[in-house]
């Protein structure tokens, strides 16, 4: 089970730190992502980074604003999110998938396995 957590209401150019956390398992082999997805919207890609950690990937909306990365003690993903516009507002799903290839960074909904239930992100303006 992946649970997410750090979502709430900031302003627009504040911050939010959001985590994933899986319990019964480690996230040893795994990629691991973000999407978001807004009222009447589709579900869309946020950031993405690889089973090593080495190597990341985002969507260009939150290039140079969001960070992902990874704690592999902790067992968990986060997405540091700042300089947050209106439109960044979204339900966010952590997402993960067990691989065997050290450097792959997945982006599409297909590509991932299993889903958090999502923590809502509501930036005012």
């Amino acid at each position: 089970q992946l649970v997410e957590s750090g979502g709430g209401l900031v302003q627009a150019g504040g911050s939010l730190r959001l985590s994933c956390a899986a319990s019964g398992r480690t996230f040893a082999n795994y990629a691991m992502g973000w999407f978001r997805q807004a009222p009447g919207k589709e579900r869309e890609f946020v950031a993405a980074i690889s089973w090593s950690g080495r190597s990341t990937d985002y969507a260009n909306s939150v290039k140079g604003r969001f960070t992902i990365s990874r704690d592999s003690t902790e067992n968990t993903v986060h997405l540091q999110m700042n300089s947050l516009k209106p439109e960044d507002t979204a339900v966010y799903y952590c997402a993960v998938v067990e691989t065997g290839r050290w450097s792959w960074v997945p982006r599409s909904l297909n590509e991932f396995a299993d889903w958090g239930q999502g923590t809502q992100v509501t930036v005012s303006s």
